[in-house]
């Protein structure tokens, strides 16, 4: 579950740094002058992914891929180390093209600035600085005789999970992992 409570805490912490920022929203029939509101946070996904347009402005945290490796410690010994890759989306309405590229890099950038401030989140992930931050703005399609009044774009982040420590079965035959059952163990490492 580790990875869905990163989501949880991505979510979070983007409902936290960009709450107060009130971007436009796409006059509907029933509402010809909707209020600008903040950026409504979804993980994984749109709950229906044809609707973006009714749902703007828009984030969404997703994972990407996820990674487990035995990493070599420092001082002897190996550990696990558990990364996941986080693909956020961005999505702002706006009538004018300016405005709203504007809007979408404030949006971006509001979150980008203080995921680098921060760099851990919920207190048990880390931000991989040495894969980086990597953010993408669409551009518009240079064949449209219409500029869409959506503008979107997409950040790429790398995160180290918390530790998982490895569980062996204890018995007459199994050494305590754990407690040092055998010559140079210790607790959570892996020793080749």
């Amino acid at each position: 579950m580790t990875k869905i409570t990163l989501l949880e805490r991505l979510k979070e912490f983007s409902e936290i740094h960009t709450g107060d920022l009130l971007l436009p929203v796409q006059p509907q029939e029933e509402d010809e002058n909707p209020p600008d509101r903040a950026a409504t946070v979804y993980t994984p996904c749109l709950p229906e992914l044809r609707s973006y347009e009714r749902k703007a402005p828009f984030i969404t945290h997703e994972i990407v891929t996820g990674k487990d490796a035995a990493v070599q410690r420092p001082g002897g010994g190996k550990f696990m180390q558990s990364t996941a890759v986080a693909r956020t989306c961005f999505c702002v309405y706006h009538k004018n093209e300016q405005e709203g590229k504007l809007a979408l890099l404030t949006l971006m950038e509001r979150t980008r600035i203080a995921l680098l401030e921060e760099v851990v989140i919920g207190g048990q992930f880390k931000l991989d600085l040495d894969a980086g931050v990597e953010t993408l703005v669409y551009p518009g399609n240079p064949n449209q005789t219409a500029v869409s009044p959506f503008y979107l774009g997409e950040m790429i982040t790398t995160w180290q999970l918390p530790i998982i420590e490895r569980k062996v079965p204890h018995g007459k035959n199994q050494p305590d992992f754990r407690g040092g059952g055998y010559p140079g163990a210790q607790g959570g490492e892996i020793h080749r």
